[in-house]
């Protein structure tokens, strides 16, 4: 069996370049100015190794020709000898950048370089007939040299006439792409891809105002202005952010960035890409989804890291191991920082809570080592206005069992609880069934909907109407008779007890397992998901001066007192938010006829 080696036909390659490699033409631009950009790097660190005595300003102009249809990038780096120009630029996939950073690898972490694959110059044909090179190394008693191709396999080379050191690229662009000429688009670009390069770039002689981003400081260097100021960059439009994390890893790769926890306003878009990903300060990409878990993709803001693996036209991540740790190290850094904000600004913190809740709340059923870091985080308000954590509510009850409300209002069965100093959770959010479910298998405790069960405490024993009559029948229970008679329906229980308040006339109770059964199909599935209605009871109060005064009105206007019962219901179903909304019209004119019957009575 013989050996050999795959050939590449450059007529054959060029072609799928500039149809293929690259999903947006607009990069053309980003791909040129970054090979700018290395060739002011690589100069800047052969001066600071005593290697080039260049003088002069390194930087980058853009320039647009109209009359001659071209767009020229040049710079004052490191430029080409007419043997790099053959190496470098003929050899197609052949990276300059690489060969630089295996020969100098130490001497370039401060100014890392941007190129890596040895195809970014070919981008220009995406939008260019023809391409012309000009350049002079930065070599003593080096020669200009000019270097054209049209697209095809064959080029031409020799003698230059560029005079000063650098390089100079000519896009000679094609009549389908003369919307490059337009100097708003290409500054548009410039501000894109372009706007933390490191060295100063020009676009017709007007300075682009590139500087070098916020996150290359470090965190106790930066003040509060510059992070706001740095977030308005990113997103002129939003409000001021609730605060950020300010990321710079070393170990066990290389990240930096700012992530900011932003004000969910009325134009805000939890789908919006809003998380812009950079590699070595050039823009790649505003769809950072698999940097970052779905809990965190509420947050905004930037990052940059050369060990993010991108495709060969850096348009997107390459899934890999760098990536899901790169992930998880995010995920712990963004939980230690909610940490100290909770610890040294509990007020803020409070006062930020109905912001960052729901992010928190998912992030705590996605990841399990998230919520180990932020168990002690999760806060929820309480019946006597003050906010606390599970472990806290735990501590300050005999027993293992938590009483919450679905509701975020106050309500007569409410008060009943409060009269009686049974601490209350108000827990409205449709995402807390979940939540709830999750943490009673965490923390082996049981959550209790104060309408899913008629607590023995608020009962009142000495006040049960047990006498009996003359048909052996007790007050309780001709009430509970006169009641199930009234609303007639088969499916419900009607009881009939003595409660500690005589406020609430009645209260419905839904079974606490299947009413989470129901929540959860209508959270999963959508509301009307499933025909399933949990078990319900509907209580009657003994000791209510409504139901007392029902029960005689029945003597004499036996219509009048079945409406009541049916209203008494009808408010109750209101009142606990079990009213489906096309029920709603006939709850409400059912109410208006009690009314119109008692009217009549009068």
């Amino acid at each position: 069996m013989r050996q050999n080696n795959l050939s590449v036909h450059s007529e054959n390659i060029l072609p799928i370049i500039k149809k293929w490699l690259y999903s947006d033409k607009d990069i053309f631009l980003r791909e040129l100015v970054s090979n700018a950009t290395d060739a002011l790097n690589k100069l800047n660190i052969l001066r600071e190794q005593s290697q080039a005595e260049a003088e002069g300003k390194l930087e980058i102009s853009v320039a647009i020709d109209k009359s001659a249809k071209t767009i020229t990038i040049t710079d004052t780096g490191i430029g080409m000898t007419e043997e790099e120009v053959e190496k470098y630029i003929a050899q197609i996939a052949f990276s300059g950048a690489e060969e630089f950073v295996a020969k100098y690898q130490s001497e370039t972490e401060k100014d890392p370089i941007i190129g890596h694959f040895g195809l970014g110059f070919y981008s220009a044909y995406m939008v260019a007939s023809r391409v012309d090179i000009a350049t002079l190394s930065y070599l003593p008693d080096s020669k200009p040299v000019f270097w054209s191709c049209d697209g095809t396999s064959a080029y031409s080379i020799g003698a230059g006439t560029h005079s000063t050191r650098g390089t100079q690229i000519t896009l000679h662009l094609d009549d389908q792409n003369l919307e490059y000429l337009e100097e708003t688009k290409v500054q548009e670009l410039l501000k894109r891809y372009c706007t933390f390069m490191p060295f100063p770039i020009t676009l017709n002689e007007k300075p682009l105002g590139n500087k070098a981003p916020l996150w290359l400081k470090a965190p106790n260097e930066c003040s509060e202005k510059e992070y706001l100021e740095f977030y308005h960059q990113l997103f002129p439009l939003d409000p001021d952010p609730l605060f950020w994390v300010h990321l710079n890893v070393d170990y066990p790769f290389h990240l930096q960035g700012i992530l900011f926890f932003p004000k969910i306003h009325r134009r805000f878009d939890s789908q919006e890409s809003a998380i812009k990903l950079f590699c070595n300060r050039v823009f790649v990409s505003d769809h950072c989804k698999d940097v970052l878990p779905d809990y965190l993709m509420i947050l905004r803001g930037a990052i940059d890291s050369p060990d993010i693996p991108l495709n060969v036209s850096r348009s997107y991540l390459q899934i890999d191991q760098n990536v899901r740790q790169l992930s998880s190290h995010i995920a712990k850094k963004i939980a230690d920082r909610l940490a100290n904000f909770y610890k040294t600004e509990k007020d803020n913190y409070i006062a930020a809570w109905p912001e960052i809740e729901l992010f928190l709340k998912l992030g705590t059923l996605q990841d399990e080592k998230f919520y180990d870091r932020i168990k002690d985080l999760l806060i929820w308000k309480n019946s006597e206005d003050l906010w606390t954590t599970i472990p806290e509510y735990l501590e300050r009850k005999e027993d293992k069992k938590i009483y919450y409300t679905s509701s975020d209002r106050a309500s007569p069965l409410l008060q009943i609880y409060k009269d009686k100093k049974i601490e209350i959770l108000f827990a409205p959010l449709p995402i807390d069934i979940a939540i709830i479910q999750f943490l009673e298998k965490k923390l082996s405790t049981t959550f209790q909907r104060i309408d899913g069960q008629l607590d023995s405490s608020l009962l009142d024993p000495a006040r049960d109407k047990t006498l009996l009559d003359a048909e052996g029948k007790s007050e309780a229970t001709r009430i509970a008779d006169f009641i199930r008679a009234s609303l007639d329906q088969k499916d419900l229980e009607i009881e009939a007890k003595s409660l500690s308040s005589d406020v609430l006339p009645a209260l419905l109770l839904l079974d606490e397992n299947q009413r989470r059964l129901r929540d959860y199909i209508a959270l999963t599935q959508g509301k009307h998901a499933s025909p399933f209605q949990p078990k319900k009871t509907f209580v009657v109060n003994t000791n209510s001066k409504l139901i007392q005064a029902i029960l005689r009105l029945q003597q004499k206007h036996p219509s009048a007192a079945q409406q009541m019962a049916q209203g008494i219901y009808n408010l109750s179903l209101l009142g606990q938010g079990e009213v489906e909304p096309g029920d709603l019209d006939r709850a409400v004119s059912g109410q208006m006829q009690v009314l119109e019957k008692l009217a009549d009575l009068l």
